[in-house]
This record gives structure tokens, C-alpha cells and sequence, in this order.
């Protein structure tokens, strides 16, 4: 999915009907691809009716905490899961649906396991806090065949810097969705 879509939105839909805005917001953008986030009581049903109404667009779920949201991500359709962190419940589930999972992971010893568990794209998150950049860069040497995406503290004035870095699939942020409704009208 990140050979094409390099810019990954993080979605917050706190009303059912505003998903076709979003959609149809990042779609005027040239954004094909949308992490719409279990951070709202909606998440579940905006993600069903994204998958539905937008074919064209890969529509994941993001902020999957636990078992439990994963389900309801994987039966509204989502495409990819997205978690702040790592977890073996999340990932044993999405193995079984064939869904790809993208566990968030900061520290070695985090990455270490994901490694473990046979993933090689991780979200890093959140960024800013974590070294930013610079972890990245030593990160390159250290899991040479780890790809992240990095989240928080990632914005339209530094995310050219992050994906010039080799080890960056994508990166991701609620700044994408914001810049998309404001060229959009709103």
C-alpha cells in the first residue's frame, strides 16, 4: 500500500455524516487512503459507510486498542488496523482476517518484538516524542529491514524531511484531513 499512498490521514469522524465530506475531501486532494480512528463512538459505522460509498479509497481503522475494536474494525470492512501500540490480541486477529496491522512502536525493545511477530512496517509514534528523525536515522542501521510510520509531531512543514529518510513507508496525521477540508471549502 506505501509504494503508492506515502501520506496517510488520520481521521477523526465525530458524526456518521461527515464521512462523505472527509472522503470526498481527501479524494479532491489526490489522498486515496484514510486511518479513521476509534477515538469516537461512530468510528465503527464511518468506516462501513466510507468502505461502501469510496471503493476506489483504502479506508483502515486507527487507535485499535484491543481485541474488541479490532473486531469491529475487521466487520465494518477495514482494509488495514492501526494501533498507537503493539498488541499480540490485535495482531493474532488481523493475521486471521488477513488484514494488515501496523502496531505502533517506539523503543527497541518494542520493535524487537514486532520483529518477533514477523511485521516489518511499524507506526512510530508518537515521533516527536521519541527522537523524531534522528531516531529514525539510527534506527536505519540497527533493523535494517523495518519500515516506519511515523506519527505525531509530523506536520506539512516537516514531512518532506521524514519521508527523504529510507527507513519511512509514510507518514501520517490529523494535519492531512485539515489541510484536505480546508482546500476543499470547509
Amino acid at each position: 500500500m506505501f509504494e503508492s499512498e506515502r501520506r496517510l490521514p488520520v481521521v477523526v469522524i465525530n458524526d456518521v455524516s461527515d464521512t462523505k465530506r472527509y472522503m470526498n475531501a481527501l479524494r479532491a486532494s489526490g489522498i486515496r487512503v484514510a486511518e479513521i480512528t476509534f477515538r469516537t463512538k461512530c468510528a465503527a459505522e464511518a468506516i462501513a459507510l466510507a468502505v461502501r460509498e469510496f471503493p476506489d479509497m483504502t479506508i483502515g481503522a486507527g487507535t485499535v486498542l484491543d481485541a474488541k475494536k479490532c473486531r469491529e474494525a475487521l466487520d465494518a470492512g477495514a482494509r488495514f488496523v492501526v494501533s498507537p501500540g503493539f498488541s499480540t490480541d490485535v495482531a493474532k486477529l488481523c493475521g486471521e482476517a488477513d488484514t494488515p496491522y501496523y502496531p505502533g512502536c517506539a523503543t527497541p525493545t518494542e520493535i524487537t518484538q514486532a520483529i518477533g511477530f514477523g511485521f516489518e512496517v511499524l507506526k512510530f509514534f508518537p515521533a516527536h516524542l521519541f527522537g523524531g528523525i534522528n531516531a529514525l536515522r539510527a534506527y536505519a542501521s540497527v533493523f535494517p529491514g523495518v519500515r516506519f510510520i511515523p506519527t505525531g509531531g509530523v506536520n506539512a512543514e516537516n514531512e518532506s524531511e521524514f519521508l527523504a529518510q529510507p527507513n519511512v513507508a509514510a507518514v501520517g496525521g490529523t494535519y492531512l484531513m485539515k489541510d484536505a477540508l480546508a482546500a476543499y471549502g470547509g
